[in-house]
C-alpha cells in the first residue's frame, strides 16, 4: 500500500545503480556485474576505483594513469596537518577527527563550489580519496607523539598508507591483505553511508558535504563498528582464563550478543568474510601468530553448531575484518576510519551515480502528533 510505514526504509526501492549488488540470500556481492571474489583476488583497489568511477575496468596504461593522478593527490596542506594535531591532543575521538579533517579539504579544493559537473565530483573524489589516508596516519602518528610520514607517490594506495603509519614499507603479504580489505569494503549498496552521502548530493550540495556525511553515519556503532566490537571481544577472551568457545558459552549464558554475526541483508555467511578469514590464515602463517585465526575459527565453528547459520545468524565481514587489521597493527580505534577510508570510493560513486539523473530525495512520514490544538497567546499560558 502507498502508505503502509516501512520503518528503517526497509525494502523500499529508491534508487537504480549499476554500481553494486547484494544477494543476501546466498552471499553474493558483485560491483559492476563482476564478483567481489574475482576482483579482491585480482584487482588492485585502485583498479577497483577506476570500475566503480568510470564503469568498466581499466587498461594497464588507464591505470597507470589513474593511480598516478590519485598518488598526485596524497599531500595535505600544512593548516589541515595542525589541525589534525590539535584533534590529537583534545583527544578527539579518529572518527570525528576524519569528519572535520575531510570537511576542512573543500577549503583548499581548485574546483570551487560552482563547480557540479559529474567530472568535478570525481575530480573532488579523487582528492578525497587520496588524502583520506594522509589524514588517518598523521592523526594516529601525532597521538603516539610521532611526526607524520610524508606520503610515498611509488607506492600503492594500500601499500603507502601502511607506510605512512607506521614509517615503514609492509611487506607483501600485509600490502596484499590491506589491498584486499579495502576491496571487499568499497562499496555495498545503500548501506545507511551511502544512502546518507547520496541523499546530501541529491540537494547538489558538493561531494565533501556528501562524504562529511557518510563519515558521521558511517560513526554510529549500529554501521561502522562492529569489527571494532569484535576485536574487543577476542581480546577479552584473550585476558580471560577460559578458551574460546567456553567464554562464547558463558557469555550467550549472560544475554550477551557475540559481535560479527548477522547482517542486515546476509542470511548465509558473507562472501567477503571467507576471503579475510583465508588472508588472516595467510598473516598467521606468515608472521608465526596463529591466536587470532584460532580464537575466530573455534567461535564460528561452535556458533555454527549451535544452529546459528540455519537461522540466517552468520558470520559477516566484520568477524574477520578486525583480526586481520590487528594483524597488520592497526589501534582497534581506527578500525572504523580505515572503513571510511574504503567505503570513500562507493560513496563517490553513487553521489556521482545519482547526480547524472537527479531527483531531491524527499521522502515523508506519517505524522501521529495532537490534532486541532488552541493556542494561547503567551500572557494567558
Amino acid at each position: 500500500m502507498a502508505d503502509e510505514l516501512k520503518r528503517g526504509l526497509e525494502g523500499v526501492l529508491v534508487a537504480e545503480s549499476d554500481l553494486s549488488y547484494v544477494d543476501g540470500e546466498v552471499g553474493k556481492l558483485v560491483y559492476r556485474g563482476y564478483d567481489i571474489e574475482d576482483l579482491a583476488r585480482g584487482a588492485s583497489y585502485e583498479e577497483v576505483l577506476y570500475l566503480l568511477w568510470h564503469g568498466s575496468l581499466p587498461t594497464a596504461a588507464e591505470l597507470d594513469a589513474f593511480a598516478a593522478d590519485l598518488a598526485a593527490e596524497r599531500e595535505v596542506d600544512d593548516d589541515v596537518i595542525e589541525t589534525i594535531r590539535a584533534l590529537a591532543d583534545a583527544g578527539e575521538r579518529p572518527m570525528a577527527a576524519l569528519r572535520t579533517a575531510t570537511s576542512m579539504l573543500s577549503a583548499y579544493d581548485s574546483d570551487g563550489e560552482s563547480d557540479d559537473d559529474g567530472e568535478a565530483t570525481l575530480r573532488q573524489g579523487r582528492r578525497i580519496t587520496a588524502k583520506i589516508p594522509t589524514i588517518l596516519a598523521a592523526f594516529e602518528r601525532v597521538r603516539q607523539g610521532e611526526e607524520p610520514v610524508a606520503p610515498d607517490p611509488d607506492l600503492s594506495h594500500a601499500g603507502n598508507f601502511l607506510y605512512m603509519l607506521t614509517g615503514t614499507e609492509p611487506d607483501d603479504v600485509s600490502e596484499e591483505t590491506f589491498d584486499m580489505a579495502l576491496t571487499l569494503h568499497a562499496d555495498h549498496g545503500l548501506n545507511a553511508s551511502t544512502f546518507t552521502a547520496m541523499v546530501i548530493g541529491s540537494t547538489m550540495a558538493d561531494v565533501y558535504s556528501g562524504v562529511t556525511g557518510g563519515i558521521g553515519a558511517l560513526s554510529g556503532p549500529l554501521h561502522g563498528g562492529a569489527n571494532q566490537d569484535v576485536m574487543e571481544v577476542l581480546h577479552e577472551v584473550d585476558a580471560s582464563s577460559k578458551d574460546p568457545v567456553e567464554w562464547v558459552k558463558d557469555a550467550r549464558d549472560d544475554g550477551r550478543r557475540i559481535p560479527g554475526f548477522g547482517h542486515r541483508v546476509y542470511k548465509v555467511k558473507d562472501p567477503r568474510a571467507k576471503i579475510l578469514e583465508e588472508k588472516l590464515r595467510d598473516l598467521a602463517e606468515s608472521s608465526g601468530d596463529t591466536k587470532w585465526l584460532d580464537y575466530t575459527t573455534a567461535i564460528e565453528e561452535y556458533l555454527t553448531d549451535q544452529g546459528l547459520v540455519e537461522k540466517g545468524i552468520a558470520p559477516n565481514v566484520d568477524f574477520y575484518s578486525g583480526s586481520v587489521y590487528d594483524s597488520l597493527g592497526i589501534p582497534v580505534d581506527m578500525y572504523t576510519p580505515i572503513f571510511a577510508m574504503s567505503r570513500v570510493g562507493g560513496w563517490i560513486a553513487h553521489v556521482a551515480e545519482y547526480q547524472e539523473d537527479n531527483r531531491l530525495i524527499r521522502p515523508r512520514a506519517r505524522y501521529t502528533g495532537p490534532e486541532d490544538s488552541e493556542f494561547v497567546p503567551i500572557d494567558e499560558r
